[in-house]
C-alpha cells in the first residue's frame, strides 16, 4: 500500500524565488490546458488527449514569446501537472457514469494564486540525501527529518500552504504491519460536548481549537476587511489569519491522530456509527461545532490505520437506535430529547448514561453478523440534521418525538412515575 510522509523544509530567499516561479508555471500550464478543454467541450468536441495537451501547452508553448519563461523551471513538474489534470477528468467521467464509489466528483477547477501551491517531481527530478533534498533547477533544500523514510520514494511534492510554510510530501510503497492480535473490541459514540465515548465507559474531550480561538479569529477577520485588497498591509493581515487557521488545523489533526492510533493499538475491532455528517453540517446552529471536531477525518484515520496494522474496522447502520435501546435487556423505548443525558429502562430498571449506553450498543451491533437497516432514525440524526440520509425532510420532528415516549424515561421522570409525590413536591 502507498503512504505519504510529510516534512517541513526551510528554503533560502533565492530558493523561494525559484519555487515561486515553479508554482506559477505549473499553475499556468494547468489553467491553460483546462481552458482549452472547456472551449472544446463548448464547441461540441471531445476532450483532447493527454499527449496532445502535453505537446501544445508544454513543448510548443516554450517556443512562443508569451510562454517562453516556462524554460526556466524543470520540465517534470509541468508534465505532472497535466497528468494530474488528466486523472481529475477521468475521476469526473467515472463518477458521472457510476463507475466510481463515494460522493460525486466535480469537474476540475482553475487554480488560484492565493491558495495552496504545489508541484510534483517524479524519479529523475529529485534526490534524497542525509540532510538535504535536491530538486531539479531548485537546488538542495534544507529539510527537518522528523522520522526516517522507510524506503526510496517514488515521487515527491513540494507544497506551500496559505500561511507561507513549505513542505515536502514523499510517496512510498509500504507493507502492512500486523500488530499482536487481542480479543479487545470497542464501540465509539461520537458527540459534540464529549468528542468520543467508549463502550468501556471512558470519555474523551476534544481540544476544540476553533471554539477557544474564535475571538482571535474574528479580530483578524475584522482587521483584514479594513485593508485595501492587493496592498502590502492586506497581504500581511491575510498571512496572520492564515497562520492562525494553520495552527487550528494542526491542533485538531494532532489530537485525531493520537486518539486513532491509541484505539488501533489497544483494540482488535473498532466500531463506529455511520453519522450523516454532511446533513448535520447544514444545521447552521451546530455546523461550526461539528466542523471543529473533525468526525469524518477521525473515521478516515481509523479506517486507514486499521488496514495498515491488520485491525478490523466496522461501521454500523446510521438508523440503528443506539440511544433508544437498553444495552442490558435490549428493550427499545422511545426517542429522547438531547437534554436527557441519563435515563432508566422501563423494562429492567437499569439506569444508563446516554453516551455510554449508545457506545455499548454500537460495539454490540458491530459484533452481530447481520445488521439490517431500521426504519427508525437515530435520535442524533433526527435532532441535529435538518434532513434525513436521503436529503428529504424528516417526517417526525424533534418536539413530536419527545412528547410521545414509549418505554424509556429520564431518571427524574422514572422516579416520578414510581412515586407521584416526588413530582408534586418538585
Amino acid at each position: 500500500m502507498k503512504a505519504r510522509y510529510r516534512y517541513r523544509i526551510y528554503p533560502t530567499p533565492s530558493q523561494k524565488v525559484s519555487l515561486a516561479k515553479l508554482f506559477g508555471c505549473t499553475r499556468v500550464v494547468w489553467n491553460d490546458a483546462l481552458a482549452y478543454c472547456i472551449e472544446q467541450y463548448n464547441a461540441g468536441n471531445k476532450k483532447p488527449k493527454n499527449g496532445e495537451l502535453q505537446k501544445t501547452f508544454v513543448t510548443e508553448a516554450k517556443k512562443t514569446t508569451e510562454r517562453q519563461w516556462l524554460k526556466e523551471v524543470s520540465n517534470i513538474p509541468l508534465q505532472q501537472s497535466l497528468n494530474d489534470l488528466e486523472q481529475a477528468y477521468q475521476n469526473f467521467f467515472k463518477s458521472c457514469q457510476g463507475e466510481r464509489k463515494g460522493q460525486p466528483v466535480k469537474p476540475p477547477k482553475f487554480k488560484k494564486r492565493r491558495s495552496d501551491q504545489s508541484a510534483r517531481f517524479r524519479k529523475g527530478g529529485f534526490k534524497v540525501n542525509e540532510r538535504t533534498v535536491f530538486l531539479a533547477k531548485i537546488g538542495k533544500l534544507k529539510i527537518v527529518w522528523s522520522r526516517p523514510l522507510p524506503c526510496e520514494p517514488s515521487s515527491v511534492t513540494v507544497i506551500k500552504d496559505s500561511a507561507g510554510r513549505y513542505f515536502l510530501s514523499f510517496v512510498i510503497e509500504i507493507e502492512s504491519e500486523s500488530l499482536e492480535a487481542n480479543d479487545q473490541s470497542v464501540g465509539v459514540d461520537l458527540g459534540i460536548s464529549t468528542f468520543a465515548t467508549f463502550s468501556t465507559g471512558e470519555k474523551v474531550d476534544a481540544p476544540k481549537p476553533l471554539k477557544r480561538k474564535i475571538n482571535r479569529l474574528r479580530k483578524l477577520d475584522k482587521q483584514l476587511s479594513k485593508k485595501t485588497k492587493g496592498s502590502n498591509r492586506y497581504e500581511k493581515a491575510r498571512k496572520r489569519r492564515a497562520r492562525l487557521h494553520a495552527k487550528l488545523k494542526d491542533t485538531r489533526t494532532d489530537f485525531l491522530h493520537k486518539l486513532s492510533t491509541r484505539l488501533i493499538r489497544e483494540n482488535q475491532t473498532i466500531v463506529l456509527e455511520d453519522l450523516n455528517v454532511a446533513g448535520m453540517v447544514r444545521n447552521h446552529k451546530l455546523s461550526r461545532a461539528i466542523s471543529d471536531l473533525g468526525w469524518r477525518q477521525f473515521r478516515t484515520l481509523c479506517e486507514a490505520k486499521a488496514e495498515k496494522y491488520g485491525r478490523e474496522f466496522r461501521v454500523i447502520n446510521r438508523w440503528e437506535p443506539t440511544s433508544q435501546k437498553c444495552s442490558c435487556c435490549g428493550f427499545k423505548g422511545g426517542k429522547l430529547d438531547l437534554s436527557v443525558r441519563e435515563w432508566k429502562c422501563a423494562n429492567c430498571g437499569t439506569s444508563h448514561d446516554r453516551d455510554i449506553n449508545a457506545a455499548k450498543n454500537i460495539v454490540a451491533g458491530g459484533q452481530s453478523e447481520t445488521q439490517g437497516a431500521l426504519s427508525d432514525a437515530s435520535d442524533t440524526d433526527a435532532r441535529v440534521a435538518p434532513q434525513n440520509g436521503r436529503g428529504g425532510k424528516c417526517k417526525t420532528s424533534a418536539k413530536e418525538a419527545v412528547s410521545t415516549p414509549k418505554g424509556t424515561y429520564s431518571v427524574r421522570e422514572a422516579s416520578t412515575l414510581q412515586n407521584p409525590s416526588v413530582g408534586a413536591e418538585g
